[in-house]
């Protein structure tokens, strides 16, 4: 698994994670519309598109069989199986902004902000 602690970029992560009704989505746009250079993660999913929802927008729409596809592939930073379908952020999503010196938010549940936890954790 790739450790985010001993990598140089010039980017930051950061990770907001709260119940839901917590707040976290109206939270987060205020602070995109006030601040520059720094955007909120496209999550990949398995569940459907809702009405107005635009791929690689809202959400990176896979099926079932390419994300599980990507899980062994270990192309996720965090993931979940949530009511039946898949949510997850990929490393290749983040690199390539972090890379970029963009900061990046990841709005994800509690599960998946224990699983970033322990990839951004220094190596002993």
């Amino acid at each position: 698994m790739k450790n985010y602690f001993n990598t140089d970029f010039s980017g930051n992560l950061f990770v907001v994670s709260a119940p839901s009704g917590a707040g976290k989505t109206s939270l987060l746009k205020a602070l995109l519309q006030r601040m520059d250079n720094i955007i909120m993660s496209t999550s990949h999913t398995t569940r459907q598109a809702r009405k107005g929802e635009i791929d690689g927008q809202d959400y990176f729409f896979v099926s079932k069989t390419t994300f599980e596809q990507m899980i062994a592939e270990n192309a996720f930073l965090e993931y979940a199986h949530v009511f039946g379908n898949y949510y997850g952020t990929s490393f290749q999503a983040v690199e390539e902004q972090l890379q970029q010196g963009t900061d990046v938010i990841l709005e994800i549940d509690w599960q998946g902000a224990e699983k970033v936890k322990k990839v951004c954790q220094p190596v002993s």
